[in-house]
């Protein structure tokens, strides 16, 4: 009798044992929440500063959005304005000869708490930046009947360039938020067209409107 009592014992713990083990056993590769997945598109206007002298800068990313926290896809942003280049670094004697800086590559951004109305993001561009000069003459005073006689840059200097950035988030609709932050880029070995790494490495300010698929 009391061995079958034992025997009886064993085999209720066993089971509660296995069934723990089998309750807390989770793997790498759950299907729960990961298929969960959109995409969104951005539109941002910088604030920044290159070679000490004020830039604007239009910038478009957008990707792949995991599971309503990751973002993965590309970036690509430019200046718009006039930057003046100093009469001694101009590789063309124009009138009027502006710096040109562009950069694009891998946009990653990680949203925490995408749910809630107001949250934060951080994000994170690496990829490649580029200069020339042109003459911003022809932009400026619509001068078409000379183009031919402009003055443009054919060397474009590239070079690495990163820039991570933190914002805070507002969800106006299911499908559009609204997103001012602030971000640090840092370009690496940049040579050329009399720009150093310091000349283009500066704090950029931004507003930033996203639509798609949260």
């Amino acid at each position: 009798m009391k061995r079958t009592i034992l025997s009886f014992i064993f085999i209720f713990v066993l089971g509660a044992t296995v069934s723990t083990f089998a309750q807390d056993n989770q793997t790498l590769f759950q299907s729960r929440g990961i298929y969960r997945s959109g995409g969104y598109a951005a539109i941002s206007n910088k604030f920044t500063k290159i070679n000490g002298d004020y830039a604007n800068m239009a910038e478009l990313y957008g990707g792949w959005f995991i599971n309503q926290r990751f973002l993965i896809g590309i970036g690509a942003a430019a200046t718009t304005n006039y930057i003046p280049v100093p009469a001694l670094e101009q590789n063309f004697p124009a009138r009027k000869m502006t710096y040109q800086y562009g950069q694009i590559g891998l946009m990653t951004e990680y949203v925490f708490a995408s749910t809630r109305k107001v949250h934060f993001t951080a994000n994170l561009l690496t990829g490649t930046g580029f200069t020339l000069q042109y003459d911003r003459r022809n932009v400026d005073d619509w001068d078409w009947d000379d183009w031919d006689d402009r003055h443009d840059d054919d060397d474009v200097k590239c070079f690495f360039v990163m820039e991570p950035g933190v914002q805070v988030e507002f969800n106006l609709l299911k499908w559009m938020r609204f997103s001012p932050g602030v971000s640090y880029r840092k370009a690496f070995n940049a040579k050329g067209n009399g720009l150093t790494d310091s000349d283009l490495s500066n704090i950029s300010y931004n507003l930033t409107l996203k639509f798609g698929r949260f």
